[in-house]
């Protein structure tokens, strides 16, 4: 197996049982502060080689498909859909208008075919003011045709000339919504109570049939019991020492997030990896979150 090969296979592996690391996670007298309900205080770049393997959907889709990956950060995930389907238009939103210019640069630089015209970022911070108009889908629009003419959310935020990176043409129609969103390592970074409202965004621009492919952290991921108990700021929330949460996932939380916001469940499980740091020759559990789900048709 060639070197790519393995780091592949290395991030979609059944390393080990969920149920027991719950376990020992559960039976650690240090950890239990992990476990606690939380009492709200008083006020005062690699690329995701795994990615087309677990979903190839990606891969099979057909001539114009579109593709909308929500927090595309510097392009690790934008890179293998585009390699792995040439047939494929790629709409990337992010929050950030610098990560946005580096996510393009990179993108531009790689020779993918026709990446050019096959590749479409735009500035977008889908929990907080949702999506632009143009992005929903026809059935949508009907549905949001009393509320605001610029977004679709029920939260609105004055936008300024920067909000948009796409020119005023392609502003001009409706693209008819999307066949696929990749919500992959974002929604935990939106605060718990926000996440019914991103997640109603989300279906309000799929087309009927479409589908969500999504993976975050799972809950007593290494990552979680690492954070210190002054950086919880809810239950199974944290903060991290940028100033973004993370938020660790259960199937149950998943799959009620997902189900309530109108999609069906097609497959969701817990992705158990044991990794090697190469440096130091620590092993680490790493736990994620793998679904699918879609839109009734």
């Amino acid at each position: 197996m060639s070197v790519s090969a393995t780091e592949a296979s290395e991030y979609h592996s059944k390393d080990f049982d969920w149920e027991t690391l719950r376990q020992e996670i559960e039976s650690d007298p240090s950890l239990t502060y992990h476990l606690l309900p939380f009492i709200s205080p008083q006020p005062q770049q690699q690329e995701r080689r795994y990615l087309l393997k677990e979903f190839p959907e990606l891969v099979s889709s057909g001539v114009g498909s579109k593709v909308l990956e929500i927090g595309c950060g510097n392009g690790s995930t934008a890179l293998p859909i585009l390699r792995g389907n040439d047939k494929i238009i790629l709409y990337a939103c992010d929050c950030s208008n610098e990560t946005l210019q580096r996510a393009k640069e990179i993108v531009v630089a790689s020779n993918v075919a026709s990446v050019e015209h096959r590749f479409r970022p735009f500035y977008c911070d889908f929990a907080t003011t949702g999506f632009p108009k143009w992005l929903a889908c026809d059935y949508c629009r009907e549905n949001f045709g009393q509320k605001d003419p610029s977004f679709i959310s029920d939260v609105r935020e004055e936008r300024t000339i920067e909000t948009d990176s796409l020119s005023m043409e392609e502003r001009s129609y409706c693209i008819g919504g999307v066949d696929f969103i990749t919500l992959i390592f974002t929604l935990s970074a939106v605060p718990l109570h926000i996440m019914p409202t991103a997640l109603r965004e989300c279906f309000s621009v799929l087309k009927p049939g479409g589908m969500l492919l999504f993976r975050d952290y799972g809950l007593y991921d290494m990552t979680m019991l690492r954070f210190e108990h002054d950086q919880r700021v809810g239950f199974r929330e944290y903060m991290r020492s940028e100033g973004t949460r993370s938020y660790f996932f259960c199937l149950d939380t998943v799959r009620n997030l997902f189900i309530c916001a109108g999609f069906i469940e097609l497959e969701i499980e817990y992705c158990c990896v044991k990794s090697v740091n190469r440096r130091n020759g620590k092993s680490m559990k790493r736990v994620w979150v793998h679904g699918k789900f879609q839109k009734p048709a």
